[in-house]
């Protein structure tokens, strides 16, 4: 995974995290839910990038 993707997907990650808590402290059920999504969008991205550089590392060891 490149670092800047990385980055942009712990910062959406973050920022989930963040609209989940004002969500519940304000007692604001859509905004928690927004930030449940942006949550799990950020941990799938990041999954696809784990498999993706999986793919990548597994086809270099075939080459090689």
């Amino acid at each position: 995974m490149g670092l800047s993707d990385d980055i942009k997907n712990k910062a959406e990650e973050a920022s989930g995290a963040i609209k989940e808590g004002v969500g519940k402290a304000t007692d604001d059920k859509g905004l928690e839910a927004e930030g449940k999504v942006d949550q799990a969008k950020a941990k799938l991205k990041q999954a696809g990038e784990q498999v993706k550089d999986a793919v990548k590392h597994a086809v270099d060891d075939i080459k090689n």
